[in-house]
């Protein structure tokens, strides 16, 4: 018998885990563990609310995580709780799933004034995150600057720009509704440092913002490369430009860039509009400006040389009153993990640590790739463990009953799945009107619900 632990309740963690039953069937015990009560990592707390589409992907995790050799062990955060040596005695193998769930820094004279976030955080608000649920953005500044030019910034513009309305049938917490239907939020400015041809947004998600209610997306033509180097372009990317252009023209000011192509992206009209999004291209900041909290944002003017943005010495201020740097993300450090501190993920090689230890996911291949890319990643992993261990499969390692017999010592109140369940079932029955469920954002009262004979004694 096989003994496998996996840290992350993720996408990465859940697909190794399905590989892990496809490759051994039921010569295998999988234990998934999370330092959160509850599963489904960045599906829950990461994902945008208004997406509930992308969110349905837990189904397939929910089938998974319901097959007899297969357990959810929840609130039990892996080098506090338990080491990860102890795993490694153990379990036969431990793959550590834990996405890359802190923000980069932007290294920016200013970045620690009150009122400017990482994605991770800000995100994390509005999705319920425990750990970011009390960071009270200040919204009555009436500009907000977003940095970075990928699908995060996209989402959190689009957060931003929403009317309470549009939010009808999200997961968007309670606290976070009300204070954006509160925010006198009337420019929101995307920054990227290189220019169109360069952003990493992909067209479904530019698109969302054309269709918003009261806010209307703007680029300046004059950023706008000409038409015909869109051709050199694989076809997502035509359709972003697509998008791109079309917003050029809805600013009032297109030219031969902008209404040429608007084929690929459905033209944009904004009559009186409360809200502007305006993507400012060619625009690196240097620094957040204020003394107390911030006040805005020095920007400098690049151009592009050989592909990367250098800066050309004009720069300008932004007046602004809250700034989210979406920037890419970095994993969780683990006490005696080897970490690569450049590519901000666990140091591996294709995916193992040292022996009985592999990573997966954005833990191994950095904060790159869809939920869908850590599927045939999970499966491969499988396939260097299953090398690895040769055909003799488990060492005799004890797996859960050694750990539930450490978690008895230790006093560790770990959830298992089915406790899991009456959370979400508290969760989706305290739910709004139009809203699939309300998150509790205090662990305590997830563990209340898990385990309410625990609470009641």
């Amino acid at each position: 018998m096989r003994h496998i632990a996996i840290v992350g309740s993720g996408p990465a963690g859940y697909y190794t885990a399905e590989a892990a039953l496809k490759q051994w069937k039921d010569d295998v015990r999988v234990d998934i563990f999370d330092s959160s009560p509850v599963p489904f990592g960045l599906i829950r707390t990461g994902v945008a609310p208004d997406h509930q589409s992308i969110k349905s992907v837990a189904r397939r995790y929910e089938t998974t995580a319901l097959s007899d050799n297969v357990h959810f062990v929840g609130n039990v955060m892996v080098g506090r709780d338990i080491s990860i040596d102890e795993l490694r005695d153990l379990y036969d193998a431990v793959v550590l799933a834990t996405g890359a769930p802190n923000d980069r820094k932007l290294g920016l004279p200013g970045e620690d004034l009150p009122n400017v976030f990482g994605s991770a955080a800000f995100v994390g608000w509005y999705n319920g995150h425990p750990q970011f649920a009390e960071i009270h953005p200040d919204f009555s500044h009436d500009t907000a600057v977003i940095v970075g030019n990928g699908n995060v910034a996209l989402d959190v513009a689009r957060i931003l720009a929403k009317s309470g309305e549009e939010f009808e049938g999200s997961d968007i917490v309670a606290h976070a509704l009300s204070a954006l239907e509160g925010a006198h939020i009337r420019r929101i400015v995307i920054l990227g440092r290189r220019g169109p041809h360069q952003v990493t947004m992909t067209p479904k998600e530019l698109g969302e913002l054309a269709r918003l209610a009261r806010a209307c997306p703007r680029v300046d033509p004059a950023d706008l490369p000409p038409l015909a180097q869109d051709a050199a372009l694989d076809a997502g990317m035509r359709k972003t430009m697509g998008h791109l252009r079309s917003f050029a023209m809805a600013g009032g000011s297109a030219n031969d860039n902008a209404d040429e192509g608007a084929d690929e992206g459905a033209t944009i009209v904004c009559p009186d509009r409360d809200i502007a999004i305006e993507f400012d291209f060619f625009a690196a900041p240097r620094a957040i400006l204020g003394t107390d909290r911030v006040e805005g944002v020095e920007v400098e003017r690049t151009r592009l040389v050989d592909g990367k943005a250098v800066g050309t010495g004009e720069t300008y201020h932004i007046p602004a009153g809250i700034v989210i740097a979406c920037i890419g993300y970095q994993t969780s450090r683990i006490p005696d993990v080897p970490y690569d501190e450049q590519g901000g993920r666990f140091a591996n090689v294709e995916g193992r640590i040292k022996p009985g230890l592999y990573c997966v996911g954005w833990a191994r291949r950095g904060p790159t790739g869809t939920i869908g890319t850590n599927r045939p990643d999970g499966f491969a992993i499988v396939e260097r463990i299953d090398a690895d261990l040769g055909p003799a499969g488990g060492t005799g390692k004890p797996g859960r009953p050694g750990f539930e017999a450490l978690a008895e010592t230790r006093g560790i109140d770990f959830v298992k799945f089915t406790e899991w369940q009456k959370i979400d079932e508290a969760e989706v029955a305290n739910a709004r009107h139009g809203a699939p469920r309300e998150k509790f954002v205090e662990v305590d009262r997830m563990i209340a619900k898990a385990h309410p004979s625990v609470q009641d004694s």
